[in-house]
């Protein structure tokens, strides 16, 4: 897992740096200073903390390999599974690519391990939108020609944070999709919205990061506090398994959803799927990131190794 030159993966401009992979342009800006510096800490925590025990395991991914930033990194590391570019050596093989649409990716040919995130080849927000839609049997779009009243408007992109608010009927864009508003203020406290990130390790989630924002940046990634939680204090097993049922549509082995509950009905809508989501969030305390890392790492590795998992707790 070591010695990757992370400095070609970046083009660097005056005051900003662009992602050469998604073309997703960085102010570095003070605010910015201070997150790299704080994932930092992290970074360099995770590589001190021990690994779980019992024999490692050994992963390849296809096309590319994730960076630490990615989440996938430090799960794998407090696993302890191993990197390797042969995929006839690895016990799993992932697809791997920042992109929303990678198109179908084949496995390599000589793969001999379990295989994740080969079927997950669009995490489009359209695409989203349908299996959730199929998974949880209610809607979240809206057509913009017909709708009456506010509705958001998100490019299809996958981790774009355009959204926006608008008032319909109106015309649609071209590469965006529309969908209601949802109302996920937290209780006794409106001027705060939240969003339930949800990481998957074979369609159920081992944590949930309550991640919450002020209203008027609520489609920034711009979180005044976040609290990991156990997904069992969240949600109910009939969500659960309309949870693990979406992951299933979308052909997602590994992944990070964007729940949001609507705070008048009750209801889940599943806004956002990630197969190269990042994190755990900043702005989580160190010890709980920790925490939460190495709960994801044991449920990972029971995942891809068969193994009973009886420990979920923090």
């Amino acid at each position: 897992m070591a010695g990757i030159n992370w400095i070609s993966d970046f083009d660097w401009e005056w005051g900003r740096l662009r992602v050469k992979k998604t073309g997703a342009v960085v102010p570095f800006s003070k605010a910015i200073r201070s997150e790299v510096l704080t994932w930092f800490e992290f970074y360099f925590a995770v590589r001190r903390a021990p690994r779980e025990p019992g024999a490692r395991f050994t992963i390849a991914f296809a096309p590319d390999r994730p960076r630490p930033w990615y989440l996938i990194w430090p799960v794998l590391r407090l696993a302890g599974a191993r990197f390797t570019d042969d995929a006839a050596r690895a016990d799993v093989v992932m697809q791997f690519e920042d992109v929303t649409r990678p198109g179908p990716v084949a496995p390599p040919a000589h793969a001999r391990g379990r295989l994740l995130n080969f079927a997950c080849n669009d995490v489009s927000k359209s695409r989203v939108t349908a299996a959730f839609e199929k998974a949880f049997g209610y809607s979240l779009a809206v057509d913009p020609a017909t709708h009456i009243g506010e509705a958001v408007e998100k490019s299809e992109e996958n981790g774009a944070h355009d959204g926006r608010i608008v008032m319909c009927p109106t015309s649609a864009r071209a590469g965006c999709v529309y969908q209601r508003v949802v109302d996920n203020r937290v209780a006794g406290r409106p001027e705060l919205v939240e969003d339930i990130r949800t990481p998957t390790v074979g369609g159920r989630p081992p944590v949930v990061f309550l991640k919450r924002r002020r209203v008027s940046e609520r489609f920034a990634n711009a979180n005044v506090e976040v609290v990991a939680a156990r997904p069992e204090d969240v949600y109910s097993q009939p969500e659960l398994d309309s949870i693990a049922e979406f992951t299933r549509l979308l052909g997602l082995d590994w992944g990070g959803l964007d729940v949001l509950r609507d705070a008048k009905e009750g209801r889940l809508y599943i806004v956002d799927a990630n197969k190269t989501d990042m994190g755990p969030p900043i702005a989580l305390p160190l010890a709980d990131k920790l925490d939460a890392t190495r709960i994801m790492a044991r449920a990972f590795r029971a995942f891809v190794t068969g193994a009973a998992q009886t420990d979920r707790g923090h």
